[in-house]
């Protein structure tokens, strides 16, 4: 057997780039094509929202990437799928029933994303010491939202870039998945050969699960976890109802409420300056948990994730169409969304650690994808009702939850602080 933290500077970078690609693809990129292929703003909310559905019922099935095989072959065996269904895409964008055709592409890769996310995290959690997950958990953050980051900026101007080229958005956007396909089966091909064999398919692991039943019994006997579960469910209340309406807003008529921005336009901001504050946010985010621990940084990354939608509400209500402005407001997020998140992924881990940690760990982020779906399927609706400027306004209110529950939440003050984990 190989020895664990073999190597993890090749992996984790690629194997977290792979697995924030599609999930970008299915539930963010998704709304800016439909947007630009002329779908409302209400279908895009509740549709693409449905779309986390994988992500919130994959706990089912997650038992099974504990039982059957590895999970190296299992993440493998997923990432090939989604290249297929994003071929898929591609291949749909020009027909006349695009929007119920590609939903479905969506689906299918939702599917196999929200299973590749269980064996990428079993793997990490497998293949790394305690010490080492702690330490790696900015860069694991940086590179999958690095892969959002991708899609939102490099993907979306590759797009824009053909509009402009063909006046066609339909054909852009076709070729712009067909091209995503393939990146996503390059990106399958380097992770087959970057990440070592950490586990047989025969072997006997300590953690394996006595039982499907016993992995959500044991799950939902943890202590305090009603407050956990809570707070998981609305440390993204605000979030995941911006992500659903950010890009709509940017990219609406200015008669409409929004900014006016070209896809073009919108897909650089994003792929420059946003890949900067982001990786800035995450890495520094890892860096200070592993130093002092979750504790002291929960409150201040619980706030920088939320604080930048104040900005969009501003521009939202001032209707202000300054480059400078909505580029440090997107500057904000990133970074905000970076370095908060690392707090996220460690509460997440805190919960999930002991026995049957990889099916646990799913569980967790199930309950945190739901936590992503109902808002953002509501979001349009709100959108519609409440204008631009009132939207932001109730995104900006909807981190008050999680900042009540913050106080009641009990964990060890030094969780993931590396002086610790060396002395356990």
């Amino acid at each position: 057997m190989i020895k664990k933290d073999k190597g993890a500077w090749a992996w984790v970078p690629i194997l977290y780039f792979t697995q924030g690609l599609p999930y970008v693809l299915v539930v963010t990129v998704s709304v800016i094509m439909y947007k630009k292929l002329g779908v409302s703003n209400e279908d895009i909310g509740l549709y693409t929202s449905l779309l986390y559905l994988p992500w919130v019922l994959k706990p089912f099935w997650s038992p099974l990437v504990d039982l059957k095989s590895t999970k190296r072959n299992w993440f493998l065996g997923m990432q090939l799928l989604i290249a297929l269904a994003l071929f898929g895409v591609g291949l749909s964008i020009p027909t006349n029933m695009f929007f119920t055709t590609t939903l479905a592409c969506f689906w299918m890769a939702a599917f196999a994303s929200a299973t590749n996310d269980i064996a990428s995290d079993g793997y990490y959690m497998l293949g790394l010491t305690e010490k080492k997950q702690s330490f790696f958990v900015g860069l694991r953050s940086t590179f999958y939202r690095l892969a959002m980051v991708t899609g939102e900026g490099l993907i979306v101007f590759g797009a824009g870039f053909l509009e402009e080229k063909y006046g066609d958005s339909a054909k852009a956007w076709s070729i712009t998945m067909t091209a995503t396909a393939v990146l996503m089966l390059a990106l399958t091909v380097a992770n087959f050969f970057a990440s070592p064999k950490y586990e047989s398919a025969t072997e006997e692991h300590l953690e394996k699960p006595e039982g499907f039943l016993q992995i959500f019994k044991s799950f939902f006997k943890k202590p305090q976890i009603g407050t956990a579960l809570a707070f998981i469910l609305t440390y993204r209340l605000g979030e995941s109802q911006l992500v659903k309406m950010s890009s709509p807003f940017l990219l609406d008529t200015v008669e409409k409420g929004g900014l006016g921005f070209t896809t073009k336009e919108l897909g650089i901001v994003l792929g420059t300056i946003g890949v900067v504050a982001l990786t800035v946010g995450g890495i520094l985010g890892g860096i200070l948990i592993s130093k002092d621990g979750l504790k002291k940084w929960m409150l201040p990354m619980v706030l920088s994730l939320n604080v930048p939608n104040f900005f969009y509400a501003i521009l939202a209500v001032t209707k202000t169409t300054n480059i400078v402005a909505v580029s440090a407001t997107i500057v904000l997020e990133k970074f905000g969304y970076g370095f908060g998140f690392a707090a996220f992924l460690m509460y997440l881990i805190y919960i999930a650690s002991g026995k049957s940690k990889t099916s646990h760990y799913a569980i967790a982020t199930g309950f945190m994808a739901l936590g992503m779906m109902l808002p953002g399927m509501i979001s349009g609706f709100m959108q519609s009702w409440l204008g631009y400027g009132g939207f932001f306004i109730w995104v900006v209110i909807a981190a008050l939850p999680s900042l009540f529950l913050l106080k009641y939440l009990k964990y060890p003050a030094d969780f993931g602080k590396k002086d610790a984990l060396e002395h356990e």
